[in-house]
């Protein structure tokens, strides 16, 4: 326990009695399933760094550790083919080696060498993420977590979440076009779900087909699990479509394609974050955000444009919410307006953090510690 979490304690105990502090305590001792509790008057921590480097993550570590314990999966989003936006493994690294951790990531609903288990850890090692064992959490399948919110009565992820007892989600801070921003919590949402689990998120209806492509070697229709797909001509059946997103994996010549346009930006954003509530209510986990290299585009991007503004730093936190709105103030702040991804993106971030805020995924009040 640092000292500001001692004091935090000390204060709890002077207000509400030895007992009651006591068995909040124990509630968010490590093996606890969420963060430690905090009056709704108490804004949550948000440590910062300025410097970009190792040694600016080994200063973060110590203070938001407490949650990680067991086997240690470290979220961490291994960048595209052929895109240099996204987070240097070398600041990866040190909090592998700190924890002995796995690299965790799952296969994209796209087809790209991050489609495929094989070709996504060789890309992640060519990428310079070679120090650590990697785990593509969806490799061993999906495992579908019972679910009541707006849009979803089960959340779809990768099997092999099951073999880690908390998680380090380790994120870059950018733009998304559909999100506004993305950072830890698309990094939990898309980066937790596997390719069925994305396809909801992403898609209101059938994957996109292109007939005139089809070279009838039928690979989709023998893989397809809801038995939804005929040929000749190519067409999937809305009443038979489990919506898994397997055949654009299958498919040699891309007759499938995801339907991109069918959900509209504010839903898809609701979506996210009711992902990132489910899967992080069920693992105690940690959140490092990194603002560099800051661009209007997600790391999914192979041509990523080049960053808008200057990089800022490194914070950590354990509430996520308060994270990303801190996150999302340094950038407004670097650049002297109210909200940088609207303009870049023409998506204001601001309905993903009300909407997070608003189901309970965490709190944008915060306190700001600039360790630097």
């Amino acid at each position: 326990m640092n000292d500001l979490e001692y004091n935090f304690w000390k204060r709890r105990i002077s207000r509400r009695g030895f007992l009651a502090s006591l068995g909040t305590l124990i509630f968010s001792a490590p093996f606890a399933r969420h963060a430690f509790s905090k009056t709704p008057d108490e804004p949550s921590l948000v440590y910062f760094t300025r410097d970009i480097s190792p040694q600016g993550v080994k200063s973060l570590l110590p203070l938001v550790k407490n949650k990680l314990h067991g086997n240690i999966g470290l979220k961490v989003h291994f960048g595209e083919e052929g895109n240099t936006n996204f987070i240097s493994p070398e600041l990866v690294r040190p909090a592998a080696e700190a924890f002995k951790a796995t690299l965790v990531e799952t296969n994209v609903l796209y087809v790209s060498k991050r489609r495929y288990t094989e070709s996504h850890i060789k890309l992640a090692k060519e990428h310079g993420f070679d120090f650590a064992p990697i785990d593509i959490l969806d490799a061993g399948g999906d495992k579908f977590i019972p679910a009541k919110t707006k849009h979803f009565s089960e959340v779809r992820i990768g099997k092999n979440f099951d073999n880690y007892d908390s998680f380090l989600v380790m994120s870059h801070f950018k733009g998304h076009m559909l999100s506004g921003f993305g950072g830890a919590i698309k990094n939990i949402s898309m980066g937790f779900a596997s390719v069925a689990g994305k396809m909801a998120m992403h898609a209101s209806t059938v994957p996109r087909t292109s007939p005139d492509k089809c070279i009838l070697c039928r690979e989709c229709e023998k893989q397809c699990p809801g038995d939804a797909i005929t040929l000749e001509p190519v067409r999937i059946d809305p009443a038979k479509c489990i919506g898994c997103g397997k055949c654009i994996g299958v498919c040699p010549v891309q007759v499938y394609d995801v339907p991109w346009s069918s959900t509209a930006s504010p839903v898809v954003v609701e979506r996210l974050c009711e992902y990132a509530q489910v899967i992080s209510s069920l693992r105690p986990m940690t959140y490092i955000n990194v603002l560099a290299k800051i661009s209007k585009d997600c790391d999914c991007m192979s041509g990523a444009h080049a960053p808008f503004v200057n990089d800022i730093g490194i914070a950590a936190s354990h509430d996520i919410v308060a994270l990303e709105k801190a996150s999302f103030d340094m950038v407004n702040k670097k650049l002297g307006i109210k909200d940088a991804f609207l303009k870049v993106n023409n998506v204001s971030g601001r309905p993903q953090l009300r909407y997070a805020e608003s189901i309970g995924l965490g709190a944008a009040s915060y306190k700001l510690i600039d360790i630097s």
